[in-house]
């Protein structure tokens, strides 16, 4: 019997979690540790995780910085599963409205923007000077209508910004917001998204499994 080829090529786009990992400066770090162990004479091996809700790949949700109520187990399906556009800005620091023009002006609902600090999550010490969306940036995909915006570091504010614009722009207007993504294995380009967050109930955000897919190769 001949194995069927496969229908989709799937990119894991999600940071995998450890204690080892890189987390925002002021959240708590990854703590594993083993709460039943086979080799201890339990039943089973059960691990213990201590977490920040955004750890790794996560969302945001709008009662994170007080824009309302919903929680990260309230953020729509129909923004978190569907095409996706990734695209590159480069070596860029801040990403301006024009690196996004293109993606919206032909009607993405859903960009996921690729930079240098895709390969900052091979480095051990967490960096400052990663890329960030700009106010003039978030207000655009705002006017755009996007349900969903992804980035490839842990925010997408520039760090030591008190004000938040592009996180307030965002939220407030019910943008989804997707942090601590890896696109270093995504070339730019249409893709399905597919990206679910754990179902915390209320919570401020969640970590999330974010996968990429396309048609396979004929």
């Amino acid at each position: 019997m001949t194995r069927a080829e496969p229908r989709y090529r799937y990119i894991d786009i999600s940071v995998p979690i450890s204690a080892r990992m890189v987390t925002w400066p002021t959240d708590p770090p990854v703590v594993i540790e083993p709460f039943k162990a086979i080799a201890k004479g339990d039943h089973s091996n059960v691990s213990h995780l201590h977490l920040s809700t955004h750890t790794a790949s996560h969302v945001d949700a709008p009662v994170h910085f007080g824009l309302g109520d919903r929680g990260a187990d309230a953020l729509p399906f129909d923004a978190l599963l569907g095409p996706a556009l990734v695209v590159d800005v480069g070596e860029a620091r801040a990403v301006t409205a024009e690196h996004l023009r293109n993606a919206l002006t032909e009607g993405h609902k859903r960009v996921l923007v690729r930079s240098r600090n895709s390969r900052f999550w091979r480095e051990d010490a967490f960096r400052r000077d990663f890329t960030y969306l700009t106010a003039e940036a978030a207000q655009e995909l705002v006017q755009a209508r996007v349900r969903l915006v992804g980035v490839d570091y842990l925010s997408v504010d520039e760090f030591g910004s008190a004000e938040a614009p592009a996180h307030r722009a965002l939220l407030a207007a019910g943008v989804v917001v997707v942090e601590g993504l890896d696109l270093s294995g995504a070339e730019p380009g249409r893709y399905e998204l597919i990206c679910l967050p754990l179902r915390l109930a209320g919570l401020d955000g969640a970590p999330v499994r974010a996968v990429l897919r396309r048609p396979a190769p004929s």
